[in-house]
């Protein structure tokens, strides 16, 4: 069965002609679309094909002459070189390498520095709100960081940092594996009031950094670097509140 994306959007996205909230739409698509992967790596490679082919192909000097001559431009004894094409097939070479970073840039998040923009955003609030549909929300359940922490063992190649927070507000509720733009994070679910917090969790080579925060849809995120991993909370609380779980999970 073909994927009628293949068709309506797939040119469109590597020609930079979407929106950034298409664009991100159809890259979510691409995590569970083999068929669009496939059809996105066969345009690249025939793009770079033909930029790499150079075809061209070099005009007779008499039709130069011919042209001259039915412009009523005066004809030189010796007819003027075409100039050396080699520096557009070094524009075209850099175009194809553009595309390529782009491609994958928009594709490997991982190899981006702080996950503050747009695509981002989306991504996120889009997994809380799927985390709200039932049974969706916790895998393991249990407000005991000893019963949470130890059920992503062997899951993940990393250690997520599990604390319960009871005394200051944000009891602990569990926690779960979860996919954000391809690429599987842990999550722990905090309780504020009768309001939920997921804070997803992944490694990070990156330096530890101060908070970047932001809403969409009615929903609030903060997200910061520490100790090597990323972590990015996001709920329907306030900002305040947000910033007051950021600053229990950084100490």
């Amino acid at each position: 069965m073909t994927c009628e994306l293949t068709q309506t959007v797939l040119h469109g996205y590597i020609d930079g002609e979407l929106d950034a909230a298409r664009a991100a739409d159809f890259e979510r698509h691409l995590i569970s679309c083999a068929e669009c992967v496939t059809a996105l790596e066969a345009q690249e490679t025939l793009h770079s094909s033909i930029q790499r082919a150079g075809l061209y192909e070099r005009a007779p000097a008499s039709l130069r002459q011919k042209l001259q001559t039915q412009l009523g431009t005066t004809t030189r004894s010796s007819v003027t070189p075409i100039r050396n094409s080699a520096p557009w097939r070094l524009l075209a070479i850099a175009a194809t390498l553009l595309l390529a970073v782009s491609l994958g840039w928009r594709l490997f998040p991982a190899l981006r520095g702080s996950p503050s923009g747009t695509d981002f955003a989306s991504a996120i609030v889009d997994a809380h709100l799927r985390s709200l549909q039932p049974g969706h929300l916790e895998d393991v359940q249990s407000t005991d960081q000893h019963t949470v922490k130890p059920w992503f063992d062997g899951k993940l190649d990393f250690a997520p940092p599990v604390h319960d927070f009871v005394n200051e507000g944000f009891p602990l509720q569990g926690g779960r594996l979860d996919v954000v733009r391809g690429r599987t994070v842990a999550v722990l679910v905090y309780a504020r009031r009768k309001h939920l917090v997921n804070v997803f969790v992944w490694p990070t080579t990156e330096p530890d950094s101060e908070p970047l925060s932001g809403s969409q849809l009615g929903y609030h995120w903060i997200t910061w670097r520490k100790s090597g991993m990323e972590m990015c909370a996001v709920s329907d609380v306030s900002p305040e509140d947000l910033a007051e779980l950021h600053h229990l999970l950084m100490q």
